[in-house]
């Protein structure tokens, strides 16, 4: 929550200063600034490399909005049907020339302008340009130099965030399927959802950091740090999809005795501690404990009768929950790839 606070906090002052920047120079130039301003304000993206791709998109959008308002407030004056005529010839021309992005500020610009625009309107349209590229120019500016777009915290922050959920999910999963009948199967659906709903969260910060790769060169020496992220990212995934899997498991026909569920539920527990706090990780103890479900998945394969292996459909609930388990185990090991995450701090120093 402190660091989403901190991200939109640094775009309100972002914003509020390429506005007053904006604003300034507009009065020093004795140009109107609310144009200006309209520009400013929805060009501070959330990257650098946005705030000029889109920017490069606004300012012909303006110009095309612009133009109508021109055109139609020369025809009728200031009137309803200018308004009208504006606004739709300017949505439906940058529509189809797929100016989506400048869509919003193009439309606002024409629609305003038949308010203020009285006589020389050939000045008029040169100033809106004006004005417009001060928007641009100033809002880019801001968003480059004042509180420049770094997600790497917010990125580490989010994948530890998302590996402590993981592991609980994990944790409460197993103990409803083992001891509970999966009575509660609405429950671990929300955590699956909760859980990609993190992910696709991260994902986004994870673009947004390569997007401005091109624009600063500590983003570029950081790159290994992106790809173990996003490596990390793809194995939490990966989990969540397994998790999802176990969730449909048949737990009433489960025919473990309370000592071998109890086994089970002692390796899941130390798996969702990994988890939970990946500081402490221990590749020779998650040895141990893969070695010790592997032995189970061995021993139960065994009592599969020729009729059920020829249904895999209808293995038995047993033999798949220690099949996703020793997948997740194989996941977690390479989520905490000693060797990846070394390389990436290497590479960042």
């Amino acid at each position: 929550m402190k660091r989403y606070f901190h991200f939109n906090g640094s775009r309100i002052v972002k914003t509020g200063l390429a506005i007053f920047l904006t604003a300034v120079i507009c009065e020093w130039l004795n140009w109107p600034p609310v144009f200006a301003v309209i520009t400013a304000i929805v060009t501070v993206e959330p990257t650098v490399s946005d705030s000029i791709k889109k920017g490069l998109v606004r300012f012909p959008a303006s110009a095309i909005g612009s133009a109508f308002a021109v055109f139609f407030i020369t025809l009728f004056g200031n009137s309803p049907i200018t308004y009208t005529l504006a606004a739709v010839s300017t949505i439906l021309v940058c529509y189809r020339l797929h100016l989506h992005a400048g869509l919003l500020v193009a439309t606002l610009t024409s629609v305003a302008m038949v308010e203020v625009i009285h006589d020389h309107v050939l000045i008029s349209f040169f100033i809106r340009l004006g004005t417009t590229t001060i928007g641009l120019l100033v809002s880019t500016a801001v968003n480059m130099l004042v509180f420049p777009p770094d997600y790497r915290k917010d990125i580490l922050e989010s994948i530890q965030r998302i590996s402590e959920c993981a592991g609980s999910m994990l944790e409460h999963t197993f103990r409803t399927i083992l001891f509970e009948g999966g009575t509660h199967r609405q429950e671990e659906q929300l955590l699956v959802k909760r859980l990609i709903k993190e992910i696709r969260k991260t994902e986004k910060l994870i673009n947004y950091q390569r997007d401005e790769s091109s624009l600063y060169r500590w983003v570029r020496a950081r790159e290994a740090e992106l790809r173990v992220a996003e490596k990390q990212l793809l194995f939490l995934h990966n989990l969540e999809f397994h998790s999802d899997a176990l969730l449909r498991i048949p737990a009433h026909e489960i025919k473990w005795t309370t000592a071998e569920r109890e086994i089970i539920m002692g390796a899941v527990t130390e798996l969702a501690d990994d988890l939970k706090h990946s500081v402490d990780y221990n590749h020779e103890k998650h040895e141990r404990q893969l070695k010790t479900v592997t032995n189970l998945f061995w021993e139960n394969s065994k009592a599969i009768t020729a009729k059920e292996a020829a249904r895999p459909t209808q293995f038995p609930p047993e033999f798949t929950i220690l099949y996703e388990l020793i997948t997740i185990c194989d996941l977690v090991d390479k989520f905490f790839d000693p060797n990846s995450v070394k390389a990436a701090r290497e590479a960042g120093e």
